[in-house]
């Protein structure tokens, strides 16, 4: 009956709880309880073993008929009451477990000697485990508020990262969130090799500052990628060895995103691995790999068909001014709509060719030493992007389509 009106006092208890400080309190105080449950756990286990270890210091002597040099012989307890037995044998076995001391009087025998090296070991042992137990539970009773902190701090060490790559502005706020949190932050050095032709691939990298080059087996540099660029996507999308080599030229600051996550992500977001898709594609015939990477599954038909129907009802005006692009307002708000859904910014025509960021490659750097100002970081497309997107090339400088 006693059992079962705890039972009930604690129910009432829990209601109150409820009812008062909401839920969120009444979660909290159950947090709490249980960490101070598992800590007496611990406590509960050490005083155990201290109980096995006592009675083992005083079961060896016994066995051997109570020698003269034993600490029960010494201590006169052959015949004393079974309880000052006990406290002896616990106050000697603690002492040794807390490594305070030897007890009453230090071994002097052998068996008295070992019994009391297994004791300091096994205490040392307990006590290592109970403080990291103890300081992983005590930890643990503001779980939240330190996940959120984690995070807050890793969303403000990445905000450079999602301000220089392409991809992430324009990519839904949603999925860069995502990623963010799960990069890892790496650095290296000129001439590392961060990535090795022919190795499986495990993650891709964004480059937040530096230069690296992708060299080919014969030790040419295809192209160089700077601060903005990401590499190592395309053994990821297609299960495959590494095609080419990544090699630091200068101090490299990446952030790394493993295969587990990056496949995680993307999942969610198919639009986005369209995209990636498409500049492997790039990237794979401008090596002279085979670029028939882009993906044929069913599930992520519905979504090209949809911005292929989107984008073939537009009436496009090709103009080499962008400002009077960025001026005109939308002719459907039925694209609109679904340029935010994508993520994608179609303010002008020409950005629905550009949308996709490009490896910044050497033109890129020369143009910088003429100019003083960095060149676009996004490239022109291939045939393999157009026919893979049922979308007509735009027009060169003269304004005749390119075939």
């Amino acid at each position: 009956m006693d059992g079962i009106a705890t039972f009930t006092h604690t129910v009432g208890l829990y209601r109150y709880l409820i009812g008062n400080c909401g839920e969120p309190c009444a979660s909290k105080f159950l947090n709490m309880a249980s960490v101070f449950m598992k800590i007496f756990n611990l406590i509960c286990m050490m005083l155990l073993i201290g109980h096995w270890s006592g009675c083992l210091q005083f079961l060896v002597p016994m066995l051997q008929g109570f020698p003269p040099n034993s600490w029960v012989a010494i201590n006169e307890l052959q015949n004393a009451y079974w309880l000052e037995q006990y406290s002896w044998a616990l106050f000697k076995a603690m002492s040794h477990m807390l490594c305070i001391g030897y007890g009453r009087f230090p071994p002097q025998s052998l068996t008295d000697m070992w019994l009391t090296l297994l004791s300091m070991i096994s205490g040392a042992t307990c006590y290592a485990l109970f403080l990291g137990h103890t300081t992983n539970l005590i930890q643990s009773l503001d779980s939240s508020r330190r996940q959120y902190r984690e995070k807050d701090v890793i969303n403000y060490n990445c905000r450079s990262l999602v301000a220089s790559v392409p991809f992430f502005a324009n990519a839904d706020q949603n999925f860069v969130n995502d990623v963010v949190t799960k990069l890892k932050y790496e650095v290296f050095q000129p001439g590392d090799v961060i990535i090795k032709e022919g190795t499986l691939g495990t993650k891709m990298y964004f480059i937040q500052e530096g230069i690296v080059d992708i060299v080919m087996s014969n030790g040419e540099v295809a192209t160089s990628l700077s601060d903005g660029s990401y590499f190592g996507e395309i053994c990821l999308l297609t299960n495959a060895k590494r095609v080419a080599s990544v090699r630091a030229e200068t101090y490299c600051n990446l952030f790394s995103l493993s295969v587990e996550h990056f496949n995680a992500v993307l999942n969610i977001y198919p639009l986005m691995r369209r995209t990636m898709e498409s500049i492997a594609a790039e990237r794979l015939n401008k090596i002279g790999k085979n670029p028939s990477l882009v993906s044929n599954r069913e599930d992520l038909q519905h979504d090209l068909k949809a911005v292929n129907a989107i984008l073939s009802t537009q009436p496009v005006d090709y103009d080499s001014s962008e400002d009077e692009y960025e001026s005109r307002p939308f002719r459907n708000k039925k694209l609109k709509k679904h340029s935010v859904a994508m993520g994608v910014s179609l303010g002008m025509p020409k950005t629905l060719f550009n949308a996709l960021p490009r490896p910044k490659s050497e033109s890129c750097f020369n143009n910088m030493e003429q100019t003083g100002r960095p060149e676009s970081s996004y490239l022109q497309r291939s045939e393999t992007f157009y026919q893979s997107t049922s979308l007509a090339p735009p027009p060169d400088s003269s304004g005749q389509l390119r075939p």
